[in-house]
């Protein structure tokens, strides 16, 4: 009996739910990733053994590189996405507008470039240009965050001006004082994870001096967001 209410709980049916996503493997993967490199970080400058250290930069090593192999053909996705905010005149903010299609184009050329240093890091076809593209597609990717970051701080001052203008003396002020909360919650999420997520291009193109540990802990951040936004999507 035990056993059974166990394995038909709605907790399990939920997770199953969420593990048969490609995005939700990704998000977890991408947890351990880096959290792995937070820790092998940390176990390095206590002066672990490098025998403790190796399977934690094992496991940043090879859940990075199986995340690229899922994300293989995303660009397509984030190409047409940027088709369709450049044509979405009717129903968006015009400077949200060209910061979705800025976002959307930045993360399309980063996931092709990383088709290519896919490509490289798995052995497949060797490239002398692989460190460079690498560059390259981080390059790509903190222009799309910071094209998303812009958004979100935009956004986020949109809804104080529209609160402002509420008259929560009225039921129906209310009722929109709660949409806007609700709103103006997920911005800071997303904006939060923006900013932890830029740590790591921002690091690796030498813009800010970062070691693994902030980086490690910022992308362990980031993905627990996702994760719980992925989680919430597959209810």
């Amino acid at each position: 009996m035990t056993a059974d209410a166990l394995v038909y709980h709605p907790t399990v049916s939920h997770y199953l739910r969420f593990i048969a996503t490609t995005v939700g493997r990704d998000k977890l993967l991408r947890t351990l990733q880096y959290f792995s490199r937070f820790y092998a970080w940390y176990l390095f400058r206590t002066n672990s053994p490098p025998r403790v250290i190796a399977p934690f930069e094992a496991i940043k090593k090879q859940f990075g590189l199986t995340r690229k192999a899922l994300r293989l053909g995303k660009n397509v996705e984030h190409f047409k996405a940027a088709a369709a905010a450049m044509d979405d005149t009717k129903n968006r903010d015009e400077f949200l507008r060209y910061c979705a299609v800025g976002r959307q184009l930045g993360y399309a050329l980063y996931l092709t470039l990383d088709i290519a240093t896919y490509v490289d890091a798995a052995g497949i076809w060797k490239l002398e240009s692989a460190k460079k593209l690498q560059k390259e597609a981080y390059r790509a990717w903190f222009v799309g965050l910071m094209f998303n970051t812009i958004a979100g701080v935009y956004t986020l001052w949109g809804l104080r001006q529209r609160e402002q203008e509420i008259d929560k003396a009225d039921g129906e002020g209310v009722l929109e004082s709660k949409k806007l909360q609700r709103e103006r919650t997920s911005t800071n999420l997303q904006l939060i994870s923006d900013v932890c997520d830029l740590t790591i291009p921002g690091s690796a193109l030498g813009y800010a001096n970062l070691d693994d540990g902030i980086v490690g802990l910022a992308g362990t951040l980031s993905s627990l967001i996702a994760v719980w936004g992925t989680w919430k999507k597959t209810a």
